[in-house]
């Protein structure tokens, strides 16, 4: 079982409003299929982020905050349609690769509180990996019994799911070498543990566009957080910018990036 992210920086031009790279993401899920020839008996979980469709467009209504008004329902709405528009896109290059894929749209079944998924469809992911399928989950909108609405974050919905699926791997492939210390031209952090977070934790700063679920430290943060409670749990962050990166990292041959450890 392998978690694996897409990062919106990856597969969108998160300075430019709703624009899917679509080399790109057509050359990952190459990479993707390719892998899962190679390990036929994977069972490979995929997430996708929202780059510059749902990160521009939660900033707009502060979705991720809370919603109340009226206007602020609007928003939520706003932001799901568009988050929907990038899972369309990603959706689709999987299939045209050869892909299993079917789709698990968080927001029809996730409840938060305050933030924090507290329950979440879970059967039917189950189901498809019976059935050799490959879920696909994303960074969505979910209602929260605090806040209202929330935005949730893939790494939120990995989280979740982790303790109840298991997997041994999560792989975070964003445009990023790593977590850095000092954003974009730093040095690439190799380990992170919960020996050394509080020293470069102020290290993880740093987007150079909207990024409403906290960017690189909340991802670190969110991982680590769940590092420490799965023994064995092995978590890398590393670019997917290299032609073959993604590949290899799913062939247990990726060199590099950051690795988060309990």
């Amino acid at each position: 079982m392998v978690f694996l992210k897409l990062g919106g920086s990856l597969i969108t031009n998160k300075n430019r409003d709703q624009t899917v790279l679509l080399n790109v993401l057509n050359r990952l899920a190459t990479e993707i299929a390719n892998a899962l020839k190679a390990k036929p008996d994977m069972r490979l979980l995929i997430g996708h982020g929202s780059g510059s469709f749902g990160h521009t467009e939660g900033k707009k209504h502060g979705t991720r905050q809370g919603v109340t008004t009226p206007e602020g329902w609007l928003g939520y709405a706003d932001v799901a349609q568009v988050a929907a528009k990038l899972n369309r896109h990603v959706f689709d290059a999987l299939r045209n690769a050869g892909i299993a894929a079917i789709n698990f749209q968080p927001s029809a079944s996730a409840i938060c509180r305050d933030g924090i998924i507290t329950s979440m469809a879970v059967a039917p992911i189950l189901n498809a990996f019976d059935h050799r399928l490959v879920p696909l989950v994303m960074g969505d909108v979910a209602i929260d019994e605090v806040r209202g609405g929330t935005i949730i974050s893939t790494e939120d919905v990995f989280r979740f799911l982790a303790p109840q699926l298991n997997p041994r791997e999560i792989l975070l492939a964003g445009i990023e070498r790593g977590a850095l210390t000092q954003y974009p031209n730093g040095d690439v952090i190799p380990l992170i543990t919960s020996s050394n977070i509080n020293d470069i934790r102020q290290m993880l700063h740093g987007s150079l566009a909207p990024d409403v679920t906290g960017g690189m430290e909340a991802k670190v943060l969110e991982m680590l957080a769940l590092a420490q409670t799965m023994k064995g749990l092995k978590i890398g962050i590393f670019s997917g910018a290299e032609t073959g990166s993604v590949e290899r990292f799913l062939g247990g041959a990726g060199i590099g990036g950051t690795t988060i450890g309990g």
